[in-house]
């Protein structure tokens, strides 16, 4: 299963671009070793209103992805439930799974009836770049519990 986080904005230089890169890095060679095909980041240009956004969102969801909505009212999910979800969608052989991010208006109504399975990361509104960061992170944490790596303290 290949992981892609799909992200309204762009993700300049700076502390969170380097989180992010930091923690793809380490994910990725423990993803690929228990069989994800890899973690893949596309961004979409902001601007022009929700619908303009859920078009181009929409629009770069590979055919047969699961989808999985970033929203501050989605449900909180611990990291080991985290992780094992995504070994459970990789055993169903689920081609890709895809993170969406929306922007800071969030999402337009099209995208919120195609995915309406949401994690949130607290009862907090987080900055949509540090979302991203924190992403990743779990990402990095959920593959680490899978392979049974120390990185997963709880």
């Amino acid at each position: 299963m290949r992981l892609t986080i799909l992200s309204v904005g762009r993700l300049k230089s700076g502390a969170e671009r380097e989180l992010f890169d930091e923690y793809v890095k380490r994910a990725l060679p423990v993803a690929r070793s228990l069989g994800f095909r890899g973690i893949e980041e596309i961004e979409v240009a902001s601007g022009g209103g929700l619908d303009a956004e859920a078009e181009r969102i929409l629009a770069k969801i590979p055919a047969g992805a699961n989808l999985m909505r970033l929203d501050e009212f989605g449900r909180n999910t611990p990291s080991a439930d985290f992780a094992r979800q995504l070994a459970r969608l990789r055993d169903q052989g689920v081609p890709d799974l895809v993170f969406l991010i929306g922007g800071a208006e969030g999402y337009g109504e099209s995208v919120r009836r195609a995915a309406p399975d949401t994690i949130a990361f607290g009862a907090q509104t987080w900055p949509h770049r540090l979302v991203r960061a924190m992403l990743a992170e779990q990402v990095y944490r959920a593959v680490s519990i899978l392979a049974g790596m120390p990185y997963h303290k709880a």
